[in-house]
């Protein structure tokens, strides 16, 4: 994972990928962004169409189509068949061999201050370039671009997003590169992993299908996922040479029920021994002992059914930054609900979705506070950040956010989306300071936005409000935001 073999690897590969690019769409995964597709994901699993899991992402595609393929959809309502029909274009477009090259640019005058599952740019201003092959075996893409500065204030710079070569080898794939994760149910926020900071180069292995195993032993796990990533975080670090590990599993042993897992920790660095096998299995054994690392450890459960004829979803998750449940677990939570409201067209998606880094001392010991205390660790002074963002939450720690947000497709495709946002970002007892503001801030974010796509053209269009800023900043603020994705 050392910067020498990312400089080797990536120029081969892109001689390699410039080899007879068509217009193509084509990758292996569905990826963290696409609002939509989550959307209709969410409808088909309460509607039981799908039987998948919409919690882990990268979602293997293959997976979706096969099952997509073989579901018979007459008795289905026809919102929900329009749905089916979407996601079963994009599985098939992302499953059918060939290459694509694809620009992406980004453009805002204030990026948002919060940050979810289809967030936009990151800084000011971001492009990139990207040339992709997709086969039955390999698949790779190479992105280049650049960003300019976020709301964190890091500088300009070169932005290989995106970027992976990855590599099927039976049930499983896999991958090296630089891939967003979204782990766990939020629509709005995930606790431990998200999409909120840049992607740091990893090395990873996945099951290239969340299908149910055919093993005996486990096939009551229902559909299941697994996957495992060594990354490291480099760049501007206090402490260098840190490197990063994230392990999750998730099961659907009932239709609409999803239950996820996850250990994520750093390791070795400056100063730290490095013995990474005997401290990762002493840090699983849930006791009070110090060790070496910094991790995190977290659970998730979704549940997606109709009611009444009307489809909804609830779900949780909870992460703890130790490992003690009884004694000190320093706990974050998260919890929300979306239902879908029969309207024109397609259905109205509500969610109300409300998170909390104000860690507490044990799982639900609510108003036992720890403040200053989640994504931080005495051991590791970064703490769970990278490039200037938090590797979860948007709003980094000792900070809540309360979302109340609908989207809706109309008979063309076009996606629209309105959130409303009510977030307290930081808190006086925050000692070590928050990643986002400079001093505690109360705010209230409105963000309207469309999806219009056209042939293979993607332009996405967002305002804002706000009536406060993060500090230094301060008063009523608004943004637009431009970005169109587009083949070449």
């Amino acid at each position: 994972m050392h910067s020498g073999f990312w400089g080797r690897a990536a120029p081969m590969a892109l001689a390699w990928l410039f080899m007879g690019l068509l217009p193509l769409s084509a990758s292996p995964w569905a990826e963290v962004g696409d609002g939509q597709l989550r959307a209709d994901l969410d409808l088909l699993e309460a509607a039981g169409v799908i039987h998948g899991l919409t919690v882990q992402w990268p979602l293997p595609w293959l997976s979706l189509e096969n099952e997509l393929s073989a579901t018979d959809l007459g008795a289905q309502p026809a919102l929900v068949r329009a749905a089916a029909q979407r996601v079963l274009a994009k599985a098939q477009s992302g499953t059918r061999p060939g290459n694509a090259a694809s620009f992406y640019l980004d453009a805002t005058n204030q990026p948002s201050v919060v940050y979810g599952f289809d967030g936009m740019g990151r800084g000011d201003g971001q492009a990139q370039l990207s040339f992709e092959h997709n086969g039955d075996v390999f698949s790779g893409r190479v992105s280049l671009g650049g960003i300019t500065r976020d709301f964190g204030g890091q500088p300009n710079k070169i932005m290989p997003d995106g970027t992976y070569l990855s590599l099927r080898l039976g049930e499983v794939r896999l991958y090296a590169g630089y891939l967003d994760h979204w782990w766990g149910p939020g629509e709005i926020s995930a606790l431990q992993l998200s999409n909120n900071a840049r992607p740091m180069p990893q090395i990873g292995i996945a099951r290239a299908s969340t299908a149910r195993s055919s093993w005996p032993v486990v096939s009551w796990l229902g559909p299941w996922q697994f996957e495992f990533f060594l990354g490291r975080l480099d760049g501007p670090q206090i402490q260098s040479n840190v490197d990063y590990s994230a392990a999750r599993l998730t099961i659907s042993p009932l239709d609409g029920l999803e239950i996820g897992l996850a250990k994520t920790e750093e390791f070795c660095g400056q100063g730290h021994p490095c013995a990474p096998l005997r401290d990762y299995f002493v840090n699983m054994d849930f006791s009070n002992h110090p060790n070496n690392v910094n991790g995190e450890g977290a659970l998730d459960l979704k549940y997606a059914h109709t009611l009444w004829g009307v489809p909804f979803q609830v779900y949780g998750q909870l992460m703890n930054e130790d490992y003690s449940w009884l004694t000190s677990s320093g706990s974050s939570h998260l919890v929300g609900a979306s239902i879908f409201l029969p309207a024109p067209g397609n259905p109205l998606k509500l969610t109300l979705e409300y998170t909390d880094t104000i860690a507490t001392r044990t799982p639900f010991s609510f108003g036992d506070n720890i403040y200053d205390y989640t994504y931080r660790d005495f051991q590791y002074p970064d703490g769970m950040h990278y490039r200037g963002r938090t590797l979860g939450f948007s709003l980094d720690t000792d900070s809540t956010l309360l979302s109340l947000q609908g989207s809706w497709s109309d008979a063309a495709g076009r996606f629209y989306e309105l959130s409303l946002h009510h977030a307290t970002i930081g808190s006086n007892q925050t000692q070590h300071g928050n990643m986002v503001t400079a001093a505690p801030v109360l705010l209230n974010l409105a963000e309207a936005r469309i999806c219009l796509p056209w042939k293979s053209l993607r332009l996405d269009l967002a305002g804002r409000i706000q009536d406060d800023q993060p500090r230094p900043h301060q008063g009523m603020a608004g943004a637009v935001e431009v970005a169109l994705r587009a083949p070449f």
